[in-house]
């Protein structure tokens, strides 16, 4: 990594930034059992998982800006009600699904990792710009705003309203482009090794991957605490 000439660091959102601040499967579990559905968190989290890896990307293409809050709802919806399939007949789904997503759009339903908020802070004092590439949906931005992060962005950048989710390659031209950068003035840091790692070095960016759950020391493009982009632009 040439430190001196990056000017910006991307990173990806959720479990990079910030994470559920209880498991997937327990939020559902706890709230599906309000409207009488009463499964265990352990069914719920693997059907997610399931079913989140399986759903098309959350981007609409040329959609209208006035259309994008009802397509991330309806593309929320779907993907819950294949999580529930298996279970049998859900005669409250509406009402449980009304619940759940205004819940994850909650900023006490998320918690960021320990190690944000100095890191951004560090970012910040060395002059570099911050911004978020993330496959998400509009409720990120109140979310980032809730959790104390927001201030430190110069843009959040997602999927469903740019248009392109990662690793599709033109997310992050159009996050460079609206930052006036070069992808070698710009570090992307996330957590999935397509769509962060992947994705950003195939647009041209320096790519990171964060993984916390690492044993071994950490590599060259592998950082199992944020903290460390630091030390490497202090090198």
């Amino acid at each position: 990594m040439n430190s001196a000439s990056v000017k910006a660091v991307y990173f990806d959102a959720a479990g990079t930034l910030i994470r559920p601040s209880r498991r997937v499967g327990e939020s559902y579990a706890a709230i599906a059992g309000k409207y009488g559905k009463r499964l265990t968190p352990d069914e719920l989290s693997e059907r997610f998982r399931l079913c989140f890896d399986g759903a098309p990307r959350l981007a609409f293409p040329n959609a209208a800006s006035g259309d994008i809050h009802r397509l991330e709802r309806d593309w929320w919806r779907t993907l819950v009600r294949r999580v529930f399939e298996p279970f049998g007949r859900f005669d409250s789904f509406e009402d449980f699904f009304t619940e759940l997503f205004d819940y994850f759009a909650q900023p006490a339903a998320w918690t960021l990792f320990p190690e944000v908020l100095d890191t951004l802070t560090g970012l910040q004092q060395r002059g570099l710009k911050l911004a978020v590439i993330s496959n998400f949906d509009s409720r990120l931005l109140t979310l980032l705003d809730g959790l104390g992060i927001g201030l430190f962005l110069s843009d959040v950048f997602v999927s469903s309203r740019v248009g392109y989710a990662k690793p599709d390659r033109r997310i992050f031209e159009l996050a460079l482009g609206r930052l006036g950068l070069q992808a070698r003035e710009a570090i992307h840091v996330g957590d999935h090794e397509a769509n962060d790692f992947e994705g950003a070095r195939n647009a041209g960016l320096t790519a990171l991957l964060i993984d916390r759950r690492a044993t071994g020391a950490a590599s060259a493009d592998r950082l199992m605490s944020l903290r460390q982009i630091l030390a490497r632009l202090d090198t």
